[in-house]
């Protein structure tokens, strides 16, 4: 791939420069794999997004460095922010105090996937500094890819409405609690005071700039459709000056971003339709993500003691949130068998993920490596086989529009409609 990029440099001299050209090329490639994947095979196309990524990760791509960094750092935080902002703009609050078993349901999850990683990584002859982070990052689901499965199945019920809020809760724990633990990985505390303030660092600007976002949106729906282009273009604008500014200020972007719109589903209660505008950009977004995200997580070099332990990552973090949903299901109103169909569905891990190790490699020594070579690896397989299995767990439950067979030309026409995939 070096030698390649080279040949290319000598006469290749491109007004945007030569990582523009790799970029627009590959996800071109990526664009068409998913197409051809959902076509062809049935699957989500964000299968096809994580192998273009894992493929050009292996092949030695240069276009993403880790620790993310830079502009590559903040597209995967904006594109995580934009699906987050979604997602939270989706959860009202009055929900769970009629049933406040599905919040109990959260808790039991996140908890007993972090206690029960943490655990497993400790037996395996892991640090504590090591095995707490990668806790952390195992406790993250993804609701992008979550979000990418339902819009291409078509699903819509209680297994997919609660799986998306799961999983848009365990990312809300991941990214408050990662935050402060990577600060205080980075700076050691001995008092009770000096141990919360990481913690009330990251909430207080993140609650803060979620409130400000929330409230200026509010503002502008009142005098702009919500389908208008310039609506469009205002929220995304918003979005990405919140995601400069709570990084800046110490806080986490993608959270202030799911915060605010959580508030917005409170301060302007009545359904709003997402716009349609918001599609294709956001779509365009989370593709980079994932395609970001593979080929950033594909470069870890792999050994056959590291395989084990991300085989065993993998294995207790299923066996985990089956548990946790299983135990949270009493009361929920949900029937076993969905919360099997729920649990199932509640696996993927992606960019969320990817941002909580992220911070962990400021640690001193070689922590942050330790954390990554067992990271980097279980992300990828579950951004790829997380899709499988939650597009696997929702034809299970029922709640698919479309059968599991390759796309008809019907369906690929009305795949290319805006809005599709937000």
């Amino acid at each position: 791939m070096d030698e390649l990029l080279g040949f290319w440099a000598q006469w290749l001299r491109p007004s945007a420069g030569l990582p523009t050209v790799q970029w627009a090329l590959l996800l071109a490639v990526a664009t068409a794999a998913g197409y051809l994947v959902r076509r062809h095979s049935g699957l989500p196309k964000v299968v096809g997004y994580s192998l273009v990524g894992t493929l050009a990760g292996l092949g030695g791509f240069g276009g993403a460095v880790w620790p993310l960094q830079g502009i590559g750092l903040f597209l995967v935080e904006l594109a995580v922010a934009v699906v987050l902002f979604e997602a939270g703009g989706r959860i009202p609050l009055r929900w769970f105090r009629h049933n406040p078993m599905v919040l109990v349901q959260s808790i039991a999850e996140s908890a007993l996937t972090y206690a029960a990683v943490y655990w497993a990584m400790l037996w395996l002859s892991m640090p504590a500094q090591v095995a707490g982070p990668l806790a952390m990052v195992a406790l993250a689901a993804s609701p992008a890819v979550l979000t990418h499965v339902v819009s291409d199945t078509r699903a819509a019920g209680p297994v997919t409405d609660r799986a998306v809020v799961l999983a848009t809760l365990s990312s809300l724990y991941a990214l408050a609690l990662g935050s402060a633990q990577a600060g205080l990985v980075r700076q050691p505390a001995t008092s009770l005071l000096g141990q919360l303030y990481p913690v009330l660092v990251v909430l207080g600007v993140s609650v803060a700039v979620g409130a400000l976002l929330s409230l200026v949106i509010r503002l502008a729906l009142r005098v702009m459709s919500p389908t208008s282009d310039n609506t469009t273009i205002l929220l995304l604008a918003l979005i990405a000056a919140s995601t400069a500014v709570a990084a800046h200020m110490g806080g986490s972007a993608p959270l202030a971003a799911l915060l605010g719109g959580m508030l917005l589903k409170q301060l302007h209660p009545r359904p709003w339709a997402w716009p349609r505008q918001m599609g294709t950009a956001t779509t365009l977004l989370t593709m980079l993500m994932f395609v970001l995200v593979s080929t950033v997580a594909a470069q870890e070099r792999w050994s056959a003691a590291v395989a084990g332990s991300v085989l065993a990552l993998i294995a207790v973090r299923l066996l985990a949130k089956a548990l946790g949903v299983g135990l949270g299901n009493v009361g929920s109103g949900a029937s076993w068998r969905q919360a099997l169909w729920l649990g199932c569905a509640m696996t993927p891990m992606s960019a969320v993920a990817l941002l909580v190790a992220s911070q962990f490699m400021q640690a001193p020594g070689d922590t942050g490596e330790q954390i990554a070579r067992i990271a980097l690896p279980a992300i990828l397989l579950m951004e790829l086989l997380g899709a499988v299995i939650a597009a696997w767990a929702i034809y299970r439950a029922g709640e698919s529009s479309r059968p599991w067979a390759p796309a008809s030309r019907g369906d690929n026409a009305n795949e290319g409609e805006p809005g599709r995939e937000s």
